[in-house]
């Protein structure tokens, strides 16, 4: 590839159409401008998450992500972040198990500025002995914080007791003795293997020009990145196969007020076509305070004031779940009412109400989830990186229109006669007997 490709993919949604412009480097840039916007979200995808990582590695891609902001060859932590907050304007970034996104909103007539702080940082980024070990010791206090968030923290142990120790298993951040282990020498490798044009997506929405936004990214990669053979495309091995699942009970003692349910199954593969049903049968499972589990271990029996089901769905993985969060003596009767619930509904016991209502949760949740430039350019960016297609919104509301009863019977059917695994955190013995499944 000797030259920049430029394309346009229809999107008559709000907004102007989406624009992709693939460069000589491998690196995709795609833009959408939003007429009477005068803020810009730009941001960089990196197609390496943590389930990329072998064992040895575990944490590395959260440790990176880290370190970007530490400095590069020609900013130091301060003049990072203060180029930033000088213009108004919030910059940040996270780690996903499939991904790694550093973005930046600001105004756009500061864009250019945006561009050359985050695009310094991706290529730049100097990784030098002594950030390593102080960031370290801030990745452990993000660890200990987060293990303290027990509502938070039970969906890690919960995804480590679905999967195992597989990568997808394993916390994002890793653990204070994977990190630990982790050199300077392997971080540095892990950031020149991941790190490549090919493998990067960068998105820009909000008030802008595509023809500019490739100027400024052009200019801003190409001091380092000039041709697709300089870097190669790292292969994601881990989607090969189909993830194994494990079921059963795990109790985790915690001298905590409240107990934390987690009960789950596999669920959809991030390509299945049924993931527009699976969105219907959260709503009327529970996805609101009409669904099925907040009626009726909410609001009937005031048995859990939190309660909800939840999915997340990956390139050859899965899953789907319920949580809740309750007194500790009405756990076992949460999770009877739970299993009660989710039978009664694989056995086709829903209602032409509960699947109109699911719907409309879903719709409303898609047209108003995209109402500001940071949720374009994450659409516009996963649609590239993750999904390998970009429908329109009324594309979607036409998918979601054509969901039936029968669909979403049978998706249930299917899902939850699954082995479930369920997760217990609370003041209990770790003793599984009083909570079997």
């Amino acid at each position: 590839m000797t030259r920049a490709i430029t394309s346009t993919l229809l999107s008559p949604e709000a907004g102007g159409p989406v624009k992709r412009t693939v460069l000589p480097s491998g690196l995709r840039v795609l833009s959408q401008s939003v007429p009477g916007f005068r803020s810009v979200t730009f941001g960089v995808w990196v197609g390496v998450g943590s389930r990329d990582e072998p064992e040895q590695l575990a944490g590395a891609t959260h440790f990176l992500e880290h370190l970007l902001f530490k400095g590069t060859e020609r900013r130091d932590a301060l003049e990072i972040s203060a180029s930033i907050d000088a213009v108004g304007g919030e910059m940040n970034a996270f780690t996903g198990k499939e991904y790694t996104c550093y973005y930046a909103r600001v105004l756009d007539t500061d864009l250019p500025l945006a561009v050359d702080v985050i695009c310094d940082m991706i290529t730049s980024a100097t990784l030098t002995s002594t950030d390593v070990e102080s960031e370290r010791d801030v990745i452990d206090e993000e660890i200990a914080m987060h293990a303290d968030e027990t509502s938070d923290h039970i969906h890690d142990l919960f995804a480590e007791q679905l999967w195992g120790r597989s990568p997808l298993g394993r916390s994002i951040t890793g653990t204070p003795e994977s990190v630990a282990g982790l050199s300077r020498q392997q971080v540095v490798g892990w950031y020149r293997r991941r790190y490549k044009p090919s493998n990067i997506v960068v998105s820009v929405a909000g008030n802008v020009d595509h023809a500019d936004v490739v100027r400024l990214v052009r200019k801003a990669f190409e001091r380092h990145w000039v041709t697709a053979e300089d870097s190669p495309a790292p292969v994601r091995a881990a989607a090969a196969r189909r993830v194994p699942t494990y079921g059963g009970v795990r109790v985790h003692h915690r001298d905590v007020e409240q107990a934390h349910l987690v009960m789950g199954m596999p669920g959809l593969v991030r390509s299945d076509e049924r993931r527009y049903v699976a969105g219907v049968l959260h709503g009327i499972v529970g996805g609101g305070m009409s669904s099925r589990l907040f009626q009726e271990v909410r609001e009937k029996r005031g048995l859990a004031y939190s309660v909800f089901t939840f999915g997340s769905a990956y390139a050859d993985a899965g899953m789907v779940g319920v949580y809740a969060g309750c007194l500790p003596k009405k756990a076992p009767e949460v999770l009877d009412v739970i299993r009660a619930e989710l039978e009664s509904i694989a056995n086709g016991n829903i209602t032409a109400e509960e699947l109109l209502r699911g719907k409309g949760q879903m719709r409303g949740s898609v047209v108003m989830g995209l109402e500001d430039t940071g949720a374009k350019m994450t659409r516009i960016a996963k649609a590239e990186l993750v999904y390998g297609e970009l429908p329109t919104v009324d594309e979607l509301l036409h998918r979601i229109d054509a969901v039936t009863l029968d669909d979403v019977t049978a998706l249930a059917t299917e899902l939850y006669a699954a082995t479930p695994a369920l997760t217990v955190m609370g003041p209990f013995d770790e003793d599984t007997t009083a909570f079997s499944l």
